[in-house]
């Protein structure tokens, strides 16, 4: 897959996938496999392992792997493994070139977790991970609205593999900026912020969005883009609706219990455990029974 490929491909649902446990709280590879296989069914045609819904910074260096290759090999040929990455640039680099080797199309950088991040050092920080697989595609993860267009375009003019960017900024108006500023047509722009930010990213220039969704109901977030890209605002905003009640309940208290909801509602569902690891948690009683009240709604109880 070409750069090119890659970047069109990210103008879809992008599903970054949970990591889900066994009973002594390895990674359970067969339901991991299970969840992966039946997103793509679903419809979804880009696939992130070890993004923040997989608990990418509770997770080991092995197990990052182990997660990329059963990806891989749940995939196939039927979408595109864009792999997370992150950690210190040397962490980082290693893991792209593990993701290259194991067939991923790409490497999706998480934001820099360093507390004193200067922008001449986040360009600095990607150029060294780009420049290190240069014949892999690589997608910014931008979560600070500290980081502007003009920074970006010149990350994409040293680095040509520079294919996308993840925005997570929670403001539209921003986003129209720094991607017209970065280059609107010379990026693939996803909207990072899952269903909820979807309609109102697309209105201003995003082709894609990210879901967590999609491993539970992948069916309702294709639906979704499939309004979008129609430009069905309507049917798009009735979607919306439909799905708000889940993705507000992983939003709740700055996004606590982000993976605990989609790891719920899969237990629900037989898929797999509901374990979480520090520091996150398992959700209450309460929030458990709202979730299963969420998944009968949506006929899958």
């Amino acid at each position: 897959m070409s750069f090119d490929d890659l970047s069109g491909a990210l103008a879809s649902v992008v599903g970054i996938t949970v990591t889900p446990f066994d009973a002594d709280g390895a990674v359970d590879e067969k339901s991991y496999a299970a969840i992966v296989g039946r997103m793509v069914d679903g419809g979804v045609s880009v696939v992130t392992p070890n993004g923040n819904t997989g608990e990418f910074y509770a997770l080991s260096p092995a197990e990052t792997e182990r997660a990329v290759r059963i990806t891989v090999d749940a995939v196939g040929d039927r979408a595109a493994v864009v792999a997370g990455v992150g950690h210190d640039v040397a962490t980082a680099v290693e893991a792209a070139r593990f993701a290259d080797r194991a067939g991923a199309r790409g490497v999706m950088v998480h934001q820099p977790v360093h507390p004193y991040v200067s922008l001449d050092g986040w360009v600095a920080y990607h150029q060294a991970i780009a420049a290190a697989v240069p014949e892999l595609s690589v997608v910014l993860y931008v979560r600070t609205p500290r980081v502007g267009g003009a920074r970006i375009a010149e990350l994409v003019d040293a680095c040509p593999n520079v294919v996308g960017v993840k925005y997570a900024v929670p403001d539209p108006v921003r986003f129209a900026s720094v991607a017209r500023d970065a280059g609107l047509e010379r990026l693939t722009w996803v909207a990072g912020l899952a269903e909820l930010s979807a309609p109102g990213y697309f209105a201003v220039g995003a082709t894609g969005f990210t879901s967590g969704l999609a491993n539970v109901a992948p069916q309702l977030s294709v639906q979704l883009l499939n309004a979008l890209r129609a430009g069905e605002f309507g049917a798009a905003m009735q979607l919306w609706e439909f799905v708000r009640g889940f993705e507000e309940l992983r939003a709740a208290n700055e996004s606590a219990n982000n993976v605990s909801v989609v790891k719920e509602a899969l237990a629900q569902l037989g898929l797999c455990r509901r374990d979480v690891r520090p520091p996150a948690s398992v959700l209450s009683e309460a929030d458990r029974s709202a979730v299963g009240v969420l998944l009968n709604s949506w006929s899958l109880l």
